[in-house]
């Protein structure tokens, strides 16, 4: 797990990038965890899902890049507008952008991720300088979706 998640607090992933990543998390368990013998016909056969989600309990691979991303962003936001990280997270590039469907930008993956645990989250910065509610949105965005 670390070494696939060792960049991912710049990744703007999309749809099909998220889907990509979930395969190569499945595709790891299931050599981890090796195939199923089935109990009547003694036959052996590859985990499906539902078996690798009962086997692995922990958060899937989406939900830990997405916590380390907001994670990420609140410890740069917390530099203050002096450091050059901060100028590049809050920045506005000067012309225009290319014609097309435009490109996901980081910064629509925070709001986007911020919209998941809750709606009213829109001045971001201002919410992760305060640490503790930071940190506890940190943490919804982990456990969202977990019983």
């Amino acid at each position: 797990m670390p070494a696939i998640l060792h960049p991912c607090e710049t990744w703007s992933l999309t749809l099909r990038e998220e889907r990509r990543l979930r395969m190569f998390e499945n595709w790891m368990l299931r050599i981890i965890f090796g195939p199923k013998r089935d109990e009547i016909s003694g036959e052996c056969r590859k985990l499906y899902n539902e078996d690798l989600n009962e086997l692995y309990s922990s958060h899937n691979i989406f939900r830990v890049t997405k916590s380390i991303r907001m994670r990420w962003v609140g410890n740069v936001t917390c530099l203050g507008d002096r450091r050059g990280v901060y100028r590049v997270l809050v920045g506005k590039p000067e012309g225009k952008r290319p014609l097309g469907r435009p490109h996901h930008r980081w910064e629509d993956n925070i709001k986007m991720d911020l919209q998941e645990v809750g709606p009213g989250f829109i001045e971001w910065i201002e919410l992760a300088q305060d640490r503790a509610r930071w940190r506890a949105l940190v943490n919804a965005v982990i456990n969202l979706g977990v019983p």
